[in-house]
């Protein structure tokens, strides 16, 4: 015994096939856009390794230039970048260039007046060794470190992050 289809149960089942198709078609690309950061493989905590060993690395801050690739959507780049480093004590400290009060470059000894500060010459901003910002200028917060290791013999420049020394 055979049972007849309707021309209603007919249609039924084919507006339900395509209504199923077009959902499907909706969410699975954007259940991918949310997943999609679970797939990416993680880039956090890759150190660049420099070509300054740690042996060169003193008491005065130095600056170390390192060199990474950059992924911006399509298009891959090289961006060279420089962190301060110096050595306190037993510990390699390496200290980001960039001014927190407009994002202007600092050096070291710059200033004849505060020779042994970092100086921002934006606003005429002054950073203690350890990267602290001098009460009564335009800084108002401390410069940030960058994780560093030695790889080697060589200093290596990890990810950024505040200022723990201060």
């Amino acid at each position: 015994m055979s049972q007849k289809v309707t021309r209603r149960q007919f249609l039924n089942y084919s507006l339900m096939g395509v209504g199923s198709f077009m959902a499907a078609g909706m969410l699975l690309p954007m259940g991918r856009f949310a997943l999609d950061p679970l797939f990416k493989d993680s880039s956090e905590g890759s150190m660049v390794t420099t070509s300054v060993t740690a042996d060169e690395i003193t008491e005065e801050p130095t600056k170390v230039d390192f060199t990474f690739e950059q992924q911006d959507a399509w298009y891959t780049s090289e961006v060279t970048d420089f962190a301060w480093v110096y050595r306190e004590g037993d510990e390699i400290i390496a200290l980001s260039p960039v001014c927190k009060h407009l994002g202007c470059t600092v050096t070291w000894a710059a200033d004849a007046a505060n020779p042994e500060r970092f100086f921002c010459p934006c606003h005429n901003g002054l950073y203690e060794k350890n990267g602290q910002n001098v009460p009564g200028t335009p800084p108002l917060g401390p410069l940030d470190q960058f994780e560093v290791g030695v790889s080697d013999g060589f200093i290596t420049i990890g990810q950024v992050f505040e200022n723990e020394l201060v």
